[in-house]
């Protein structure tokens, strides 16, 4: 009878594929794993509900910058934004000091 030979690749490669594997006491139980995998699928839902939040506010600030911008080239307001690349009135602009 010929016996098997133990050779050492096939030892380390059983190591290798053990220490991959990982131990069984070092493995969380299947309820906490459900648990965390509830609380990853409840994260992304809430994260879901905020990027659409987000979405929906920059889509209404869009509209309302749009409407702004329509009302500020308005007949009306055009005097006030043709001074030839100057404003009317700058606001950051230091007030004239009376002379006393």
């Amino acid at each position: 009878m010929t016996r098997p030979s133990c050779s050492p690749v096939g030892l380390l490669l059983l190591l290798i594929g053990y220490t991959a594997a990982g131990l069984e006491s070092d493995r969380q139980p299947r309820a906490v794993q459900t648990s965390i995998c509830q609380e990853h699928i409840h994260l992304h839902n809430r994260l879901d509900v905020v990027e659409k939040r987000v979405e929906n506010t920059v889509k209404k600030l869009e509209e309302e910058l749009a409407d702004l911008i329509e009302t500020i080239e308005a007949p009306q307001w055009r005097p006030l934004m043709d001074t030839f690349g100057k404003t009317a009135v700058d606001i950051l602009e230091d007030p004239p000091q009376g002379h006393s």
